[in-house]
């Protein structure tokens, strides 16, 4: 059978019918991906006494941005806040993503006389972890960076996950053949790392910088053991204190009674400022999917295929 009778039968493997039912199941799955942050979005702008009245709906009574206001009457500490998660973001992605492909590289080739002992030891870190106590003695005690921003950094410096990914594009990927014809034409193993084996593993590298960015934007627990200084708070942990300090506002509003503390605790718009933060956290990192997106489903399907 030619290659344009193959095609053709792989074209038409499925009926127009098949075809419109996965498209439709396709589209309503993303859909259901979509529509709990457009309805997150809409409660931001929704006026509290009517969240208080009639719940959460599509289709609100009242609007009001009283929840962003509210969140500009603090845009100082946020800015301060997103500077501080943008810079660990970008380093800590960066710093992560060059020390996880260099590991991987050294184990996934049969050369590196050491690669299974260092491949069983990550192994290892996958399954076991020295625990909350060890790490905060190490970080504060020993490395003495307490109330620093290497602090948000260095505990997520590696992943073993990301590792193992990696040393399997790599070995998938990169031929043994297409680096012992680098080293015979005098290439050091500097270039061909970089001139040859990172250009040829391009959607791995973005699949692990997509999880290690969201990690590091989303991280707020390093923050609350080792960051003391409110300069050096991260966006993450910032709004956890502000939904905290609404809380207390509210409840201690009702506790103590009377008709001004009352109406004070009744105008806070706390529901609709708390799904304000949820799109403030979201919305800078889901704008940059779009430029990884093409090559973080590369990433996870690679491996799928057998040639």
């Amino acid at each position: 059978m030619s290659k344009q009778k193959i095609d053709t039968v792989s074209i038409h493997a499925f009926s127009k019918r098949s075809n419109f039912f996965f498209s439709l199941l396709i589209g309503i799955l993303a859909l259901s991906c979509i529509i709990p942050f457009v309805f997150v979005v809409i409660i931001s702008f929704t006026d509290e006494a009517s969240l208080l009245k009639n719940g959460y709906s599509f289709f609100p009574s009242g609007w009001s941005l009283a929840g962003y206001e509210y969140l500009y009457e603090l845009k100082d500490q946020i800015l301060s806040a997103l500077f501080v998660t943008v810079f660990i973001t970008i380093v800590g992605t960066t710093l992560n993503v060059f020390f996880t492909t260099t590991y991987a590289y050294a184990i996934s080739r049969s050369t590196f006389k050491y690669r299974r002992f260092f491949t069983i030891f990550m192994l290892i870190q996958m399954l076991f972890s020295a625990g909350v106590i060890p790490t905060y003695i190490v970080v504060t005690t020993f490395l003495n960076l307490k109330d620093t921003l290497a602090a948000l950094i260095l505990p997520m410096m590696l992943s073993p996950f990301n590792i193992m990914l990696m040393r399997s594009f790599f070995k998938k990927t990169v031929p043994e053949s297409i680096i012992d014809s680098a080293r015979i034409d005098g290439a050091s193993e500097w270039r061909i790392f970089f001139k040859i084996c990172l250009p040829l593993t391009l959607p791995g590298i973005a699949t692990i910088s997509l999880f290690t960015a969201l990690a590091f934007w989303n991280d707020w627990y390093n923050a609350l053991l080792y960051i003391q200084s409110p300069e050096l708070v991260p966006l993450q942990y910032l709004l956890m204190k502000i939904q905290a300090n609404l809380e207390y506002m509210v409840n201690n509003a009702a506790a103590l009674g009377g008709a001004q503390l009352s109406s004070v605790g009744s105008s806070i718009p706390q529901e609709a400022t708390r799904m304000a933060m949820v799109v403030l956290a979201t919305l800078p990192i889901a704008c940059f999917y779009p430029f990884f997106q093409r090559y973080f489903v590369k990433g996870l399907t690679i491996g799928g295929v057998k040639e």
